[in-house]
């Protein structure tokens, strides 16, 4: 799956299960991302609509999209593990998980900083009555793998203004996601739009509040950059910039983790024809990914640079 690089050839036994849970929520993804876009998009085959056909249908509905989530959950940790040590594998998902919970409550709540909005039971257990427990969940490993672009694309410094300036750049890589993930949730009602009337709003209010994308107001790519640039900023409060670039950045796994959860919303989105959605969506994911693979990480090619540096000075002295 390519998920090795030179950094990867000495594995341990975190990192191993890191990359058997990334294989199993590829599958998954993989697998969903079919079966919306074919069989699952109304209306539905007659094969489908069995007594039989229906109860493992449902089984799927309230397990599959828990199970996927939950396995890119687990390698992302246990990757962060491998690589930064439980502990702050730990800390970073707890903050990760904490912040963007206490986001997504506010805005099904009262509608910032996403606007009125509120899921279904679709994607499982609802936090508090309104917040499905792999929502937060989901933002800890898409953030993991996009703090690890930031490694691949951006200078490694830890000063403050460094670390704001990674956090607004992963916050834009994160946010590169809904822009199909959005169109697909809200066609396969995993969550739902409530927009007000808006015929004698002022302009202002029409232009954030105005479904202009497949339903999608301006407001919910606001507070996902709002939102992610608060949760990679704390997390970059635990890791600075140079332990991401040196100890996270090189392996691949966290960019095949990114680019396989753009499988299943562009599926979704072909195949109810939304093709807006899959031509913007791809191409914004795309570009960091493109990017991070064409350059090594920072830190670790600097790190490599070194020891050929003081065999010269050496050399010259």
């Amino acid at each position: 799956m390519g998920m090795t690089s030179s950094d990867d050839s000495h594995v341990g036994t975190p990192e191993r299960l890191a990359q058997l849970a990334l294989v199993g929520h590829v599958v998954l993804l993989v697998f969903s991302g079919i079966a919306f876009a074919t069989f699952l998009t109304p209306p539905a085959p007659a094969w489908l609509q069995t007594p039989a056909n229906q109860k493992v249908a449902a089984f799927m509905f309230m397990f599959g999209g828990q199970t996927t989530v939950v396995l890119g959950a687990l390698a992302g940790a246990l990757h962060a593990a491998s690589r930064l040590g439980w502990r702050t594998a730990l800390a970073i998902f707890i903050a990760a998980f904490s912040i963007s919970l206490a986001s997504e409550l506010t805005g099904t709540t009262t509608g910032y900083p996403f606007g009125p909005y509120s899921y279904t039971t679709q994607l499982g257990f609802l936090i508090g009555g309104r917040v499905p427990f792999n929502i937060p969940t989901s933002w800890f490993f898409m953030l993991y793998s996009s703090l690890a672009i930031c490694g691949r694309v951006l200078t490694a410094r830890d000063d403050a203004a460094s670390r704001w300036k990674w956090s607004a750049i992963a916050a834009l890589v994160l946010t590169a996601w809904d822009v199909s993930m959005d169109p697909a949730m809200v066609a396969t009602t995993h969550w739902l739009w409530h927009l007000p009337p808006l015929e004698s709003a002022s302009a202002v209010r029409r232009l954030f509040l105005m479904g202009f994308f497949y339903g999608m107001p301006l407001t919910n790519w606001l507070g996902w950059l709002l939102t992610g640039l608060v949760v990679a900023r704390v997390m970059l409060a635990i890791v600075p910039p140079s332990r991401w670039a040196e100890r996270v950045s090189p392996s691949r796994l966290p960019l095949v983790l990114y680019a396989a959860n753009g499988v299943l919303p562009l599926l979704i989105c072909a195949g109810r024809g939304m093709w807006w959605a899959v031509l913007f969506g791809a191409v914004a994911m795309a570009i960091p990914l493109l990017l991070a693979l064409r350059r090594p990480a920072l830190a670790s090619a600097a790190r490599h640079e070194m020891p050929h540096v003081a065999g010269r000075v050496a050399a010259n002295g």
